[in-house]
């Protein structure tokens, strides 16, 4: 086993106990990246060469410099006896959506693929001053809008490890695919209806959505401002809860960040989860989706293989000691999707509105008459299909003749998603759950172009996964098994408002519990050569 393939927190043992180096572990990881992750995600089109294909592309901006002179610090501070931080030496990848001061900042859009940022996010900076050793800019669907990591301008898009031939999901494909390569045992992403528990998986990693403000915004490109949610992304818990615990907390720069102490997320993993109650729901057992052609809403059950993880998974809870609350109504869990469809894009027609040319960002080079050209000719130049359909539906539906009908309507749904979980997670009410335990995806990873394109069809991959987003509580995502073909099955646990610390604590005992099983011996299809 090379140093790259180490969890976060051997990483830094060894580290601090000097068995080895910050650089020597940054070293392994460049070595990693030359060796699975093919050239960068660039705007410049290029014919896609069968060498492409088989390549991971994570990355659209590999920062080795400056890698390199932050392992050598944390290096230095170790000799003179000095703490690092609680990240000391660990590489980590950040979903390009971070502004990261002196660095490009593209947000996966062709609008600002020229933006240098002037200031660093507050989820980065808390990393960089806790040691971690920062290796670049990773890949993402165009302004977060999408579920396969297809949508970005920067091509080749990112790549499943498991099977090049498909997505990673999205829209943190490139976050979480550099975790599962092994090119970095940390990334931090978003979610905004799944795009970090998605992703995660369809790679086979943990992804966290903390509660709505455990983590501030501050410096996150925004795409749908009451959905954000940073987040990281780990080959466990144990290396998920050091990158929570390094990340969250107040920040007076975020109006929204929740004024509330940090767990120490480490410490809380090895407790008991006996007696705690997990529930399922067939809610979350199923999709409904409308049938273009009838308009009509059809349901679907989730794949069996999906289904026989899951209720594994309850199984093994059941052994630890929990009680399985069976047949626990979430009937709005339905709704989740057409209220995203409107909230989403009312809110993304507003942020995109800053996007025009003149302060920052793509200016046309054609010859203009007034402001209003340049706005046209900037915007139609720089934005790619996903931002403009969003623009037009937002301000359809926020019109004055169409919000009571549309938006209105979409904000009481939320409301009813919101109380579903309430109901669930009440200590006094009928459930008394601790967190809800679901599928994270209704299918494993799609081919690449199977779906793209159709935004209807790749916006229900998020079904079980955006409901979490509009009620604002925690979701993790954790691998439960393989499916016929090998790929990644994901296994979700939801709970209330900042139960993180909980949601961990049973992630990391079903991982205790499955250590020895014979889907843990699997690699990657990109490392089975490595």
């Amino acid at each position: 086993m090379q140093l790259c393939d180490l969890s976060a927190v051997e990483i830094r043992d060894k580290i601090l106990s000097k068995k080895t180096s910050a650089v020597e572990v940054l070293e392994s990881c460049l070595e990693r990246i030359n060796q699975v992750d093919g050239c960068p995600g660039s705007i410049d089109s290029r014919p896609e060469t069968k060498e492409d294909a088989e390549k991971v592309h994570a990355f659209i901006t590999l920062t080795e410099d400056s890698a390199r002179e932050q392992a050598q610090s944390v290096d230095k501070m170790i000799a003179d006896g000095d703490d690092p931080g609680p990240l000391a030496g660990i590489p980590a990848t950040i979903k390009d959506v971070f502004c990261v001061k002196g660095t490009p900042s593209t947000i996966g859009s062709r609008i600002l693929a020229n933006f240098i940022s002037p200031y660093t996010a507050t989820p980065v900076e808390r990393m960089r001053l806790a040691g971690a050793v920062l290796l670049g800019k990773v890949n993402l669907d165009e302004f977060t809008y999408g579920s396969s990591t297809e949508s970005s301008a920067f091509q080749p898009s990112t790549r499943n490890p498991w099977d090049t031939s498909r997505v990673p999901g999205g829209s943190s494909g490139g976050s979480t695919a550099s975790v599962a390569a092994g090119e970095a045992p940390l990334s931090l992403g978003t979610d905004t209806a799944g795009s970090i528990r998605q992703p995660a998986a369809f790679c086979g990693v943990v992804g966290l959505k903390p509660t709505y403000g455990r983590v501030s915004r501050y410096g996150l490109i925004a795409f749908g401002s009451s959905l954000d949610c940073p987040g990281p992304m780990a080959r466990n818990a144990k290396d998920t809860a050091l990158l929570l615990r390094t990340i969250a907390g107040p920040d007076k720069r975020d109006a929204t960040g929740a004024n509330l102490p940090v767990p120490d997320y480490l410490a809380l993993l090895e407790k008991e989860i006996k007696g705690k109650r997990i529930g399922l729901s067939p809610d979350y057992f199923q999709i409904t989706f409308p049938n273009l052609e009838t308009s009509e809403y059809i349901q679907q059950p989730v794949p069996a293989e999906i289904m026989d993880a899951t209720m594994k998974a309850a199984e093994i809870y059941r052994q630890l000691g929990a009680e399985i609350i069976e047949d626990v109504p979430m009937p709005n869990t339905r709704y989740g999707i057409p209220v995203y469809f409107v909230i989403s894009r009312v809110e993304a027609a507003s942020n995109l509105h800053r996007f025009d040319g003149v302060k920052y960002g793509h200016r046309t080079e054609n010859e203009i008459s007034d402001l209003r050209s340049l706005y046209r000719r900037s915007r139609g130049e720089g934005f790619g299909l996903q931002p403009k359909l969003r623009i037009l539906m937002g301000m359809y539906v926020s019109a004055a003749q169409y919000s009571e009908q549309y938006y209105r309507r979409a904000l009481q749904a939320r409301t009813l998603i919101r109380r579903d979980f309430e109901q669930a997670f009440d200590p006094n009410g009928k459930y008394k759950l601790d967190a809800l335990l679901t599928p994270t995806t209704p299918t494993t990873a799609f081919p690449m172009k199977d779906v793209y394109g159709d935004s209807v069809i790749m916006q229900y991959a998020d079904q079980l996964t955006v409901p979490a987003n509009h009620a604002g509580v925690p979701g993790i995502s954790f691998p439960g098994g393989l499916d016929s073909n090998g790929l990644p099955i994901g296994v979700q646990l939801l709970g209330p408002d900042f139960s993180e610390g909980l949601l961990l604590q049973l992630t990391h005992a079903y991982e205790k519990a499955t250590e020895d099983a014979n889907w843990r011996l699997e690699r990657p299809a990109v490392l089975r050569e490595a």
